[in-house]
């Protein structure tokens, strides 16, 4: 068993199911894995056990005991090279290269950033989740930039409550289809699950508040490239948001429709993560780290033509 984690429900919780509000958290998977801990019975509210469709009040105190299967044979130590910006005794920041999944799962147990931090560290910290070692947030696979992981649970829990009150500054650059219109704008609008296709998301009422500013770098005839600033945290967020405007990341296999596989100057979609801003959790300074573009994507950069280059 890991260690049990004690949350207080706050306001934005009051009149919420327990398992949609544990879901939006985002530190125990999504809305179905869950409810399988709390059918399981690794949920208590106010001691007691409780059910997925509790309705919650504000000042409740939820205590989550997840079961963690520890499968050292599946989550191995592994000599990955890892682009490491800055490091300190509670936090590493590193460059995530594109191409490298986060965290182990079914069917790829290997090659992962949590075989690699597992390797660095000499093991997961006695205090964190083997499965998931300081992870409070992620990139997709395919994703490049920089990523904040904590090294122990006092940490984790400071920088998990910094991404649920948006007071983490993330600033992300895109290649993108077509040429943006507005110079400037945000993009507000719900992200849920695709009922059609489950592995996606899409924007759709009742879904997930979800908030991206934008700005123009440069553009031209057909291709902008694009500075982010999403607001929320949303799987695939900046992915949906964009191809909803009608400007689908160029090399988005998943969300870029058949421009994605016409398109040959980058062979996964043009987004990098650029800079992360936060406070951080041990001496309180507001911080800011930059994570360099790789090589594709300065290359296909390079390619597009543009006419208007604010840069």
């Amino acid at each position: 068993m890991s260690n049990p984690e004690v949350i207080v429900v706050d306001e934005r919780g009051r009149k919420q199911r327990l398992d949609r509000y544990l879901a939006a958290c985002e530190r125990w998977g999504s809305r179905a894995q869950v409810q399988r801990l709390i059918e399981s019975g690794h949920v208590e509210v106010d001691g007691h056990v409780a059910k997925a469709s509790l309705v919650l009040r504000s000042g409740q105190t939820i205590r989550v005991t997840p079961s963690i299967r520890r499968t050292p044979e599946m989550i191995e130590a592994e000599d990955i090279a890892l682009d490491v910006i800055y490091e300190d005794e509670c936090l590493l920041v590193l460059n995530k290269p594109a191409g490298l999944v986060v965290h182990p799962a079914a069917g790829n147990w290997r090659g992962t950033l949590v075989n690699a931090l597992l390797h660095r560290w000499g093991g997961a910290p006695a205090d964190l989740d083997p499965l998931r070692p300081g992870l409070v947030h992620r990139l997709d696979k395919d994703t490049s930039g920089v990523m904040v992981v904590a090294k122990d649970a006092a940490t984790l829990a400071e920088l998990g409550r910094q991404f649920r009150k948006r007071e983490v500054e993330k600033r992300y650059v895109a290649l993108v289809h077509g040429r943006m219109r507005a110079q400037r704008g945000v993009l507000d609008a719900p992200i849920g699950r695709n009922p059609l296709h489950r592995k996606r998301m899409a924007v759709r009422i009742g879904g997930r508040a979800a908030v991206t500013a934008y700005e123009v770098i440069a553009a031209g005839r057909d291709v902008t490239y694009v500075r982010l600033f999403p607001k929320t945290g949303r799987t695939h967020q900046l992915r949906v948001h964009l191809t909803a405007l009608g400007h689908p990341i160029i090399g988005d296999a998943v969300y870029g429709g058949s421009r994605a596989q016409k398109e040959s100057i980058i062979e996964r979609q043009a987004l990098h993560a650029e800079r992360i801003t936060f406070t951080h959790p041990r001496t309180g300074e507001r911080v800011s780290f930059k994570a360099r573009q790789p090589d594709d994507l300065v290359a296909a950069r390079q390619a597009c033509v543009f006419d208007l280059d604010k840069e």
